[in-house]
Formats: C-alpha cells, structure tokens, sequence
C-alpha cells in the first residue's frame, strides 16, 4: 500500500461527518502522548462502495497499516531541502509522528490516527495544524495532485498551547487579529456546511485528581483523573477560544 494513497485516504476521511478526538495523556512524571484520532466512518457508511470503485480488489477490502511522517519526508528529501529554512524546522518536529490507519468498505470502518510522545507538555504542537504544514509540500495547482488538496482544512487561524505545572493544566487558544485572518466567509460557510454533523472531542487524561474544570459540560471519569469535552467542530473552525480549557488539580 503506497503512502500517496493513505494520504489521499486520510484527505477524503475529513470531508463528511467525521469525530475528531484529541487526546492527551500524562504520566507522573511529565511525559505523555498525544494522539488526535479521526473517524470517517460515517464516510464508508454512505460513500464506501464508490471509493472502493477505484482500489484494487485487495485495496478495498481491507487496510490495516502504520507509518512515520518520516517515511514521507524521506521521499521529499529533495523537495523539502528547496523549502525556507523554518518550514524545514517545522517539519523536522513532525517525523516521528506516526500514522495508523484501518479502512474496511464491508465492515464500514474508517479510522485514522496521529499519534506523538512528549518529554514535556510545552512541547506539544496541534495535531491538525501540523497536518496542514504537510500538505503544503505538495500544494500545486493541479487539483488532482491528493497533497494539494483541502490544504486549508482546520485552519482556523488558531494557534494552540499547553501548559501544565502541580497545580493546574492550560489549554489556550490564540486567534489572530481579524485583518490578517487567512479564512474566508465562503471558507467558512463551506466547513459549516461540511462539518455539520461533526464533532471534535477534547480528552484528557492526568495522574492526579482533577479539582474542578472551566468548562461547565466537562464530563468526569469515575477517578477524577480524567475529562471529556465535546464541541460541533463548527465550533473549531469559527469559534476556536470556544476550546479554551483550564483544569485544576486538588
């Protein structure tokens, strides 16, 4: 199974009523995992047979693999040394981001997966925007070139960071000034359109008990140690403070 087609997979996977989960998870001693992970399956339910048309038989019956972005950029080695210096440093953070995806047309399965490990919270970049800077390797006029394509997807002109200490975890979600904001009114009814039906899921889970949280529609675990917020992505892309979270430990 090529890349360039898993990556056109995961560009078609967004493009319906799809749950968008964010996952944080932290040990006791400051490292974690961040996964965002992305279920289309609601696509295969209503589109399955079509994108199926155009796979090998193999193809459409089953995928079940996993990847590094590494892998991509060692196949872009010399398109990527052409870039700016600092698109290059961005994209040096994302290798060992893997990928791990699982579509099957009969079973109406279609889940992708980001995931990353970090030393320290402050490391940790947005999954989504990350997934952004990628595409824009590939961004060419040809609309049939998968890399190119929905390269504006979640951008919300948002930039988000973590923070956490004993005491408490941050969640802060920094929009730009509105002459400089990159996303259209025609961009903006079209992901409204889109996304409708979709959602996109904060959950956080820490080594100690969670004391009380920002936002009022938090749902607990039974330990206190972990949380879940839901939003309309409609939220995401127009409203992104909306996702602001603080979380305090007791």
């Amino acid at each position: 199974m090529k890349i360039h087609y898993l990556l056109l997979a995961l560009l078609s996977a967004v493009l319906t009523s799809c749950t968008f989960t964010e996952t944080v998870t932290i040990d006791e001693n400051g490292t974690g995992q961040y996964t965002v992970n992305m279920d289309g399956s609601a696509l295969m339910a209503m589109a399955g047979e079509q994108m199926a048309a155009g796979l090998s038989e193999e193809q459409s019956k089953n995928i079940d693999t996993t990847f590094a972005f590494k892998q991509v950029f060692a196949k872009k080695k010399d398109s990527i040394a052409k870039l700016p210096i600092k698109t290059q440093q961005e994209l040096k953070k994302l290798e060992n981001v893997v990928v791990e995806m699982k579509m099957n047309a009969e079973q109406k399965q279609f889940l992708v997966a980001l995931k990353s490990n970090f030393t320290n919270v402050n490391e940790l970049q947005d999954m989504l925007k990350a997934m952004q800077t990628l595409q824009k390797l590939d961004k060419k006029s040809n609309s049939e070139n998968p890399l190119g394509m929905g390269s504006d997807f979640a951008n919300n002109n948002s930039n988000v960071t973590y923070s956490y200490t004993a005491k408490k975890f941050n969640r802060v979600v920094t929009v730009a000034p509105k002459d400089s904001n990159t996303v259209s009114e025609d961009s903006l009814g079209m992901y409204k359109m889109i996304f409708a039906s979709s959602n996109y899921v904060l959950k956080y889970n820490f080594p100690k008990r969670i004391k009380k949280v920002s936002n009022p529609d938090a749902l607990f675990s039974a330990d206190r140690k972990s949380i879940t917020v839901r939003y309309p992505f409609t939220d995401y892309m127009e409203n992104p403070k909306k996702l602001d979270l603080i979380v305090e430990f007791e």
